[in-house]
């Protein structure tokens, strides 16, 4: 089935003061990919800045700008119409021997990274041990790493910050979406599982009425490697379907934040966010 989503994605920052001058880069443009068509997008900033628009290393697109006169405020909006058809991958069901083999890791070495952000805790990385001297293939050990982080995690909003790790996560057993993201990442790569971060959103009905505009949110979920790339949200413990929109790929989420950027000449700052979807056929 092919559906088609209107995204408003919304945010910015309110400042105590008025800065002279920032500099920043939004990728909140969805990617055109296999099972996702971009029909149509735009990216307005105010106030109206300079602009250099490219596509990063991850394949994602980002908008940079910059800002050169004193404002209180950044708005940037993203909108988009996407189709999306998603289908179940082909996989290869890799074996153990696959993921050891020397080409694999060295083709895949920036999806076996282990840094702070996803490292499992102590007592986590014993699950995952547990888990590993078994005898589950690897599609197993995927499914029963995802299904432990949804159980044990529960999804609270504003339970943690963007730069909070998997291992606090893990101790609360509280995140958002990129907190579970992260936990399943740090246990697959520690098996030695190719994983990446995907970013974008989710229509947050499971049946979307076509017309109807509904408040939603930036998400996260993962990838990993079976000779191709197999997605799985564990936040939801669903396989990825036609209400997901990709914006893009990483190692984590600092590879793909919606917006990051400096400011000079102000104090503090606050940020906002708004996401609205609309299945438009």
């Amino acid at each position: 089935m092919t559906m088609q989503l209107e995204v408003v994605h919304t945010t910015g920052y309110t400042y105590a003061q008025p800065v002279s001058s920032s500099y920043n880069e939004a990728r909140m443009t969805p990617v055109t990919s296999p099972g996702q068509l971009v029909l149509a997008s735009r990216l307005e900033v105010s106030p109206a800045p300079w602009t250099m628009r490219y596509r990063d290393y991850w394949g994602s697109m980002v908008t940079a700008f910059e800002v050169h006169e004193p404002h209180d405020r950044l708005l940037v909006e993203s909108t988009a119409t996407v189709q999306v058809n998603r289908r179940a991958p082909t996989v290869q069901h890799l074996g153990w021997d696959d993921y050891a083999d020397r080409r694999l890791v060295d083709r895949m070495c920036e999806h076996l990274e282990v840094p702070d952000r996803v490292a499992p805790a102590e007592d986590f990385a014993e699950h995952v041990e547990g888990m590993l001297g078994g005898a589950l293939e690897p599609a197993a050990f995927v499914a029963e790493v995802c299904r432990l982080v949804h159980d044990e995690v529960a999804y609270v909003t504003g339970s943690t910050e963007v730069h909070g790790t998997a291992a606090e996560a893990w101790r609360e057993r509280a995140g958002v979406c990129q907190d579970l993201a992260h936990l399943c990442l740090g246990a697959l790569r520690v098996a030695g599982i190719p994983a990446r971060y995907l970013s974008g959103y989710l229509h947050p009905s499971s049946d979307p009425v076509v017309g109807e505009t509904v408040t939603g949110e930036s998400h996260a979920w993962i990838e990993w490697w079976d000779g191709t790339w197999v997605g799985f949200d564990p936040t939801n413990a669903v396989a990825p379907d036609d209400r997901y929109v990709v914006v893009g790929a990483g190692r984590d989420y600092a590879d793909v934040a919606p917006l990051t950027g400096i400011f000079g000449g102000g104090e503090t700052s606050e940020m906002f966010v708004e996401v609205a979807l609309t299945r438009t056929e």
